[in-house]
């Protein structure tokens, strides 16, 4: 008998096999309504009070438990709490027990569907993805209400840990001694589960659809980080495969470890330099462990996203420079907030069509002035100790990053007025991820001291897709000539002006595309940290003339297809080894 396969999103990479441990939280699919005596409903009522009262006590404890350089962390449990809190949510959850005399279960649940069909009506994913965390919150209430436990704290052994969602207040009750892996309902890429994973360096695949079903605490199960698979009671060739996957999994680490500090450097004395994507505080432990040589992309919203309010220019400044003190001497590249209107402004009346194309990044700092200014004086505070440079995202064209300049001169004049310090000549730079700029990248090359370019961004504007419909997601095409050309003249335009050229985005992080990269002569790239020991490797045991001999063939070409074969080609004879170990865009199941 074929054994049953889960399939997910992989977050972060490794096998794990070992016994399935279910997060004990209660979840609303297992209640039902129940009608109650007319004298019963202040009994109900009671037990809701009692029960929301019950759950910020276990927050608020958390809370107290939180390091101090958490603060992301503390941010979305003081959310959590705030919404606990609320008493909007607390009297929807009454009004249901009270008007149509059901149990408190039951009106709980009534009122977290009432704010979710709320959030699914907008237009944005982050907006949207905060309905999930009324629901987290919500599922903590309907533990106290059915009287069970959460349970991190009962597992006995070392597991691999299916739940719903994965909270930063369940981690920080997390023993990492007993998580071997993790796997998760809920989340993408970019969620709090998928970079704890990564964090911690241990196997995740979240966004499993079907996680639960047929499945009980102690059943063995393999998580396959590499493809986002999940296999249910593994017969013995599939262990044996897997166990053989893992022993072969940790030698190749422990090879790629060891060599991880030398430079990225070819056979033939070509170097690039290898820089890490991060947003987290905690994350720069993991750049400087895997060999990275700086953050060339540190994404500043996380600031913003986990908090109610604005952050003051004061935490901004602290966060800044704790940050740059961490990763010094290398060099920290900030990138200014990367987010629309709908996410930060929560009370907006105005709903756009069209979030990802409207009010976002850039566009939104020069509308909104004040915030643009609170997070440039703080940047220009942290530059005091000498690693910061600035980037700007989402910029179209020449009059736009005047007008960025033009601001950012008014708020280094107001800092000199007031006598603060900071570097005169931060180094500045932009993402290059809309075609505009890509276009008129030799006219923005005067502008900057450094360009980075934006691949994820790029190719979906450039192709007309999102990649996250799954109806043209095939449609994503890193190799398409388009894309290829429009990275190849803005690098060409970067170093005719005399300026650095990084890329971030997947692609740098893919070991099918570094080749052409590399021949293309980008000065730097900027991954995931995890993943910076294995494409040293690859650039080390390469040769310039190989990658330039590539790029010819792949420029030459018109076919997508013939640009996969080519670099397939090349990386099959030259790193088999390393394609155990990764999965490409180019093909998900290339491995």
């Amino acid at each position: 008998m074929s054994a049953r396969i889960l399939r997910g999103i992989p977050v972060s990479t490794g096998i794990a096999i070992g016994q399935a441990y279910f997060l004990n939280r209660c979840h609303f699919a297992g209640i039902t309504r129940q009608t109650v005596d007319e004298a019963d409903v202040p009994v109900e009522l009671n037990r809701l009070t009692e029960a929301f009262e019950s759950a910020c006590q276990d927050l608020e404890r958390i809370l107290g438990l939180v390091p101090a350089d958490l603060h992301e962390h503390a941010a979305i449990i003081e959310l959590h709490l705030m919404i606990l809190r609320d008493p909007k949510f607390r009297k929807r959850s009454q009004d249901h027990v009270c008007s149509t005399r059901i149990n408190a279960e039951w009106g709980l649940e009534r009122a977290v569907g009432d704010v979710e069909e709320i959030f699914a009506a907008m237009s944005d994913e982050y907006l949207r993805q905060r309905g999930q965390d009324i629901r987290v919150v919500a599922e903590r209430v309907l533990t106290k209400l059915v009287g069970r436990q959460a349970g991190l704290r009962a597992i006995t052994q070392r597991a691999i840990l299916l739940a719903n969602d994965l909270t930063p207040a369940d981690t920080i009750e997390l023993e990492i001694n007993k998580i071997m892996a993790f796997a998760t309902a809920q989340g993408g890429k970019t969620s709090h589960a998928g970079i704890l994973a990564r964090s911690l360096q241990i196997p995740a695949v979240v966004g499993v659809e079907g996680l639960g079903d047929d499945l009980s605490d102690g059943q063995v199960i393999i998580l396959d980080g590499f493809h986002g698979r999940i296999i249910l009671d593994p017969n013995e060739d599939e262990l044996a495969r897997y166990t053989d996957l893992q022993t072969q999994l940790e030698a190749y680490q422990a090879t790629i470890m060891r060599s991880c500090q030398l430079p990225a450097e070819t056979i033939d004395g070509y170097r690039f330099e290898v820089l890490a994507n991060i947003e987290l505080f905690e994350e720069v432990v993991a750049v400087n462990d895997n060999g990275g040589e700086g953050v060339g992309l540190y994404r500043s919203e996380y600031s913003y996203l986990t908090r109610t309010q604005m952050p003051t220019e004061e935490e901004l400044t602290e966060t800044y420079l704790d940050m740059a003190a961490l990763v010094a001497p290398k060099k920290l590249v900030i990138r200014t907030l990367d987010v629309g209107a709908d996410k930060l402004m929560r009370s907006q009346t105005t709903r756009e069509a069209n979030p990802a194309l409207g009010l976002r990044a850039v566009r939104y700092c020069l509308k909104h002035r004040d915030v643009f200014r609170t997070q440039l004086r703080a940047i220009l505070k942290a530059s005091v100790l000498g690693n910061v440079s600035i980037m700007f995202p989402m910029v179209s064209g020449l009059q736009e990053l005047v007008e960025i300049k033009k601001f950012y001169r008014t708020v280094q004049a107001e800092l000199h007025a007031e006598g603060v310090c900071f570097r005169e000549d931060m180094p500045m730079g932009i993402m290059v991820e809309l075609p505009s700029a890509v276009i008129t990248a030799d006219l923005l090359a005067q502008e900057v001291d450094f360009f980075s370019i934006g691949t994820n961004d790029l190719i979906q504007y450039s192709l007309g897709i999102d990649r996250t419909n799954k109806d043209v997601s095939y449609l994503y095409q890193p190799l398409h000539p388009a894309i290829l050309r429009s990275i190849k003249w803005v690098i060409d335009a970067g170093h005719k002006a005399g300026i650095e050229v990084c890329l971030c985005g997947e692609l740098a992080a893919d070991p099918f595309c570094i080749p052409i990269l590399m021949g293309m002569q980008v000065d730097a790239i900027s991954l995931g940290p995890h993943a910076i020991p294995g494409i040293k490797r690859i650039i080390r045991q390469a040769s310039m003339a190989e990658c330039t001999a590539l790029l010819k063939q792949v420029m030459a070409s018109q076919s997508v297809a013939r640009n996969n074969k080519l670099v397939r080609e090349l990386i099959f004879r030259r790193f088999p080894e390393e394609l155990l170990f990764y999965s490409s865009l180019l093909d998900e199941d290339i491995n």
